[in-house]
This record gives structure tokens, C-alpha cells and sequence, in this order.
């Protein structure tokens, strides 16, 4: 029951530090209220008892491969913004270490879905991503404005990962309840769509629509793994061994130390690790094992 070693960990939500120390609070500013005057390096920081403090320097891309070795981590799956370079180019020049995911805007309408065509073509990327309550104004999961993008993704053969549960940052809820992606996955049955942020407090729900839906699946980003909602790892040990991914949240919330301290204690089955930490997502992002 203990956590082997050496299995190549696929890290579905790591990266590189923001240009701005602010670039967080800026993102949410639309949405949130009086918060203008607190030195924020994260919008839902107050959830944390400490966070990383990893500014960007001209070798973070060097320091962050260097932080996945001690850790066993073979390739992780970053956040990409076009217009931010760096990460970027730090993406195109560690191809077979860091894998791209386009972060997209259902508001953006058609705009978004040529973006994303454009970057698998120029960048490479391998995954979709967005966060319903962290675009202006906020798109439910299965808001119309959000199908061309779903559409675009199963036409790519991409995977989309989504926030579901109730958001950190102080802005309202409704557009993550998890019970939307049931609408979702009857439109789209080919769409791989990956849950974020582990769906609280409605994990049971969450788990009843992955055994509904082939293609709906659940990443355990943001969440130390002390956190992880017992019924996860329960499903993860019976039906949904192929549902379950591994994420963390560095450099964001969570620090790798802390991460692989607390893994071994999850109490996952001998032949469900190799799965939750690197087949599955080799699976689902349709990379090479």
C-alpha cells in the first residue's frame, strides 16, 4: 500500500512563476471586492497556510526541472497564456519535460477556438484549460458560449481541464457546480474532460457522473494530499483506478516537498499508483509513455 518509487510522475498542473508577483490578483480583479490595497501573490491565499514564494528569474525554467528531478517528476503539464513568452519558450525548448495547456476564454467566442487551433500548431499544446469562475463575466461549465471550445478540443483530440467546486478566490460559485458537466458530457461523449480543484463539496456527486460518463475525469490539483477527499481515494481503489489523476500546485499554493511527504500516507492500492501518478495522465493527454 505504500508509494513505490520510481515511476515517472506526470505532474498535470505545475509550472512556471508568474512575471508579476500580483498577475493572480490582477486575473480576479474584475470580480473581487475591496481588495485592491493587499499585496496578493495568489487571489485565494488566505486558504493557505503558506505558499511558495518562487519569483521569476531568467533560469526559473532550469530551477523547475530541477525541482521535478528531486521529486521524480518526469514531465509536467504547464499553463500556457500565448502572450507570456517565457513559458512559452520554455515549453517549445523542454518538449519532452513540459507539455502545454492553453488556457482559454469561452467569451473570447470564436477567437478562443482559432487561438487553440493555433497553438497546437505553433506551440504544441496538448491540453485545453479554463476556470468557469475565474473569466469575465463567469461561464457556467455547460454555457453555451463554452460548446465551440468543447467542439474544437474533441475535433484536436485534446482533453480539457476545468475547475469544479466551490472557488478559492472570493468570487461566486454557481458557474463551478460539478452537475453541469452532465449536460456537458451528453453533447460531447468523446470530450476527455478532467476536473480541477477536486469538486468540494460535492465529490460524491462527481464520482456518480464519472461512473455515468467514459470520458469525465478528476485531478487532484490545489488539494495537499493529506486533503484528498476520502471518497477519491476510496473510488480510486475499486471502480475509478482509471478515473484519478495526479496534480499538484507548484509554485502556486503548494510546495513539492510537502506533496510527496504526504503522498505515501493516501493508502492507495499497489497497482492503482502507477496509474494515478503517471498512466493515467499519459493516457488522457495522449502522450508517450
Amino acid at each position: 500500500m505504500g508509494m513505490p518509487s520510481g515511476i515517472g510522475v506526470v505532474d498535470t498542473l505545475i509550472g512556471l512563476p508568474n512575471a508579476d508577483r500580483r498577475g493572480w490578483y490582477e486575473a480576479f480583479k474584475p470580480m473581487l471586492h475591496d481588495e485592491g490595497s493587499k499585496a496578493f501573490r495568489h487571489p485565494a491565499e488566505y486558504m493557505y497556510h503558506e505558499t511558495p514564494n518562487v519569483p521569476r528569474t531568467a533560469d526559473s525554467a532550469g530551477a523547475l526541472l530541477t525541482e521535478m528531478d528531486r521529486f521524480g517528476i518526469e514531465r509536467g503539464l504547464v499553463s500556457i497564456d500565448p502572450s507570456d513568452e517565457f513559458v512559452v519558450a520554455a515549453v517549445r525548448e523542454h518538449p519532452d519535460r513540459l507539455s502545454g495547456s492553453l488556457m482559454v476564454d469561452p467569451n473570447r467566442g470564436m477567437e478562443a477556438v482559432r487561438g487553440l487551433q493555433r497553438a497546437v500548431e505553433e506551440i504544441g499544446v496538448v491540453a485545453a484549460q479554463f476556470m468557469p469562475a475565474g473569466v469575465f463575466p463567469p461561464v457556467p461549465i455547460n454555457d453555451k458560449k463554452a460548446f465551440p471550445i468543447y467542439a474544437k478540443c474533441v475535433e484536436l483530440d485534446l482533453p480539457i481541464f476545468v475547475n469544479g467546486g466551490v472557488p478559492g478566490p472570493r468570487v461566486p460559485m454557481d458557474s463551478q457546480y460539478p452537475g453541469h458537466v452532465d449536460e456537458v458530457c451528453w453533447y460531447f461523449p468523446e470530450l476527455k474532460f478532467v476536473f480541477r480543484h477536486c469538486c468540494e463539496p460535492w465529490v460524491d456527486l462527481t464520482i456518480k457522473l464519472m461512473l455515468k460518463w467514459e470520458n469525465l475525469y478528476y485531478s487532484t490539483s490545489a488539494f495537499a494530499p493529506k486533503y484528498y477527499p476520502q471518497a477519491i481515494i476510496d473510488y480510486a481503489n475499486t471502480r475509478g483506478a482509471d478515473k484519478i489523476l495526479y496534480a499538484g500546485y507548484y509554485p502556486y499554493g503548494l510546495e513539492l516537498e510537502r506533496i510527496f511527504a504526504e503522498l505515501p500516507k493516501l493508502g492507495l492500492k499497489d497497482e492503482v499508483w502507477p496509474k494515478f501518478l503517471r498512466e493515467n495522465a499519459l493516457r488522457v493527454l495522449d502522450l508517450p509513455s
